[in-house]
């Protein structure tokens, strides 16, 4: 059985972006949506499949014949730059991040950076000094690679490292790097099944530091 994160101490924190930091799926589903029906695809099921996954990747899952994938990529990225309703910070992110020292946290995400930076500017949170996006790795999640380079930038040992996901190739991302996993329900439509600690969001939850310094994860008094 899984040690609770709340009962262990970390070096720092890393985060997931998209249903970890903000809540961006009505506009992300907007846009893949809409190219999905271009391509002959059923939105219904395909959308389920493009959580937490790079653009790229995403797209070449498809095996679509006849496509230019750079293309397609670029068209994906102006779009949802272009659409940015609706997206609104978890409950009580900001204050949770607020804690944190700068050196001390990262967020990995599988948008580009200028995504990463318009939607994190919507949601009103401000860009971490560490911030890993699609163009720094060469295979995103599920490989660990992301979070590998991450706490490498902090100076710190993944094994050190509490990630905080909400999908399925987050989360196996970050099992296979070696890091412990918060998981972050707000944003899922259906009950999900995980080994991992779990909290809806940030609201009950809060920073604290051990007498070495080091982070705890710790629940509000009800």
């Amino acid at each position: 059985m899984r040690q609770p994160v709340t009962q262990k101490t970390y070096a720092a924190l890393l985060f997931d972006m998209d249903g970890t930091l903000l809540s961006s799926i009505a506009a992300a589903e907007r846009v893949w949506g809409s190219w999905a029906e271009r391509h002959g695809l059923d939105p219904k099921v395909f959308l389920p499949t493009i959580h937490g996954i790079r653009a790229e990747d995403t797209i070449r899952r498809q095996q679509l014949s006849g496509i230019n994938i750079n293309a397609e990529v670029q068209w994906v990225t102006d779009a949802e730059l272009d659409d940015i309703g609706g997206i609104m910070p978890i409950d009580g992110i900001a204050a949770f991040l607020a804690a944190l020292p700068a050196n001390r946290w990262a967020i990995v995400t599988s948008a580009s950076l200028d995504l990463a930076s318009r939607r994190l500017q919507a949601a009103g949170l401000a860009l971490p000094d560490v911030l890993v996006t699609a163009e720094d790795v060469e295979k995103g999640k599920p490989n660990p690679d992301c979070f590998l380079l991450a706490a490498r930038k902090l100076g710190v040992r993944i094994s050190d490292c509490l990630v905080f996901e909400d999908a399925p190739a987050g989360i196996e991302a970050a099992e296979a790097a070696g890091a412990d996993v918060m998981v972050i329900k707000a944003t899922h439509q259906h009950p999900v099944e995980t080994p991992h600690s779990s909290i809806h969001d940030y609201a009950t939850v809060e920073i604290g530091f051990d007498g070495a310094g080091r982070i705890r994860i710790v629940e509000k008094a009800a």
